[in-house]
């Protein structure tokens, strides 16, 4: 429960004890953002107190009396003005017109209370203050929040290209310098690094426009019946030049077509990265097996690899951005962070489920289950290629 600070500041008691009796116990809801507010009620007599209350301890709301002795309620708003304040302030008086109102609101005031009003009518004024209140601050943190994630975006977005730049262009100035002599073939090794890092650089930037593309939903999904059978086979084509390197076999197992309804950029994409990051994190030498299965309303598809493994606090953090298992076994791979999380979004647009099981130096095994709707009528299979 939130907890709002109300100044009272009038010249009669009996106003301020009865604006204390009527806020002691009360509770407003405000259901935009599912958030209670009770109240703490300070009191001052004339414009002079309250000025001095505010400046040792701001309130978030102030009852401001118009007419009193001393200082009036609108010469309070006007050195509120001066001190920028942004304390909301509801002007009670017993002088109301139209003229007083505009006055008011033109010096700040943010409602305006009669005199001598009741105490349903004190709380409803009150209700509509502490919701624009709350809702001005969630925006606030939110902004905060926002401005946070894209600070931490940009962060790691260029440690994770500072040392593929630094390392390019100092074999670039090694290249330019003729280090190693005049031999072109002297310099083979720093050229294929090179390419190597820009290759890296480039995976990143695909993997960002892709994450992108899924969560802003702004992009055109192509829907059709399509067999994740062939897809699946297409990925693993994708991935055996990399695997043939390693002596890493990738077999595909499924008895029959698996049709699904889906949009096969999407499919190819988590197929891409399931099936690469398990050749990538493998051991020389290992397997990858990769299994389509359907059964009613659902398509299942498993990815288990021979390779190097995780601990279990491990896979709990696979699925975050720009995350990468950090050890020994693992340092010397290159990723950007990004595919599993991917993986993860796109099952969501799925309305599915993913699960991992691993263990270290045996292997892991990824399985991701994805509802398939009926198709329409309208969707008309895609030519197998597609996916």
């Amino acid at each position: 429960m939130d907890t709002l600070r109300v100044l009272v500041t009038d010249d009669e008691l009996g106003m301020r004890l009865g604006v204390v009796r009527t806020l002691r116990d009360f509770v407003v809801h405000v259901p935009d953002v599912n958030e209670e507010v009770a109240f703490v009620v300070d009191q001052a007599d004339s414009g002079e107190e309250a000025l001095q209350q505010i400046s040792r301890q701001r309130p978030d709301i102030l009852l401001l009396d118009h007419k009193m002795p001393g200082i009036s309620g609108l010469e309070v708003l006007d050195q509120l003005a001066e001190m920028h304040s942004d304390i909301l302030t509801i002007m009670i008086t017993a002088y109301a017109s139209i003229e007083t109102a505009v006055s008011a609101t033109k010096r700040g005031a943010y409602d305006f209370l009669a005199k001598p009003f009741t105490p349903d009518e004190l709380k409803s004024t009150i209700r509509k203050a502490s919701a624009r209140l709350i809702l001005a601050k969630q925006a606030r943190k939110l902004a905060r929040e926002k401005q946070q994630v894209r600070f931490e975006f940009i962060r790691v977005l260029a440690h994770e290209l500072k040392a593929p730049l630094n390392a390019v262009a100092g074999y670039l100035d090694l290249i330019q310098k003729h280090a190693l002599g005049d031999r072109l073939a002297d310099y083979h090794e720093m050229l294929g690094r090179s390419l190597v890092r820009i290759d890296g650089m480039n995976k990143l930037i695909h993997d960002l426009l892709d994450l992108t593309r899924i969560e802003s939903g702004k992009g055109a999904r192509r829907l059709g019946v399509m067999d994740l059978r062939a897809a699946a086979k297409a990925a693993a084509d994708t991935a055996q030049t990399e695997a043939e390197s390693r002596a890493i076999a990738v077999r595909i197992h499924a008895d029959k077509e698996v049709s699904l309804l889906a949009d096969p950029g999407e499919i190819e994409m988590l197929l891409n990265n399931l099936i690469s990051n398990a050749v990538k994190y493998n051991r020389d030498g290992g397997s990858v097996d990769v299994t389509i299965m359907g059964h009613d309303s659902q398509a299942t598809i498993t990815v288990a690899d021979t390779g190097i493994g995780m601990a279990r606090d491990e896979v709990g953090r696979i699925f975050e951005e720009f995350t990468r298992i950090k050890n020994d076994h693992t340092n010397h791979i290159p990723g950007s962070g990004l595919g599993l999380s991917i993986v993860k979004k796109l099952v969501q647009l799925y309305e599915g489920e993913v699960k991992v099981e691993s263990q270290p130096q045996v292997g892991t095994t990824i399985t991701v289950v994805l509802n398939a709707a009926s198709p329409p009528a309208s969707c008309s299979p895609l030519p197998s290629g597609e996916g």
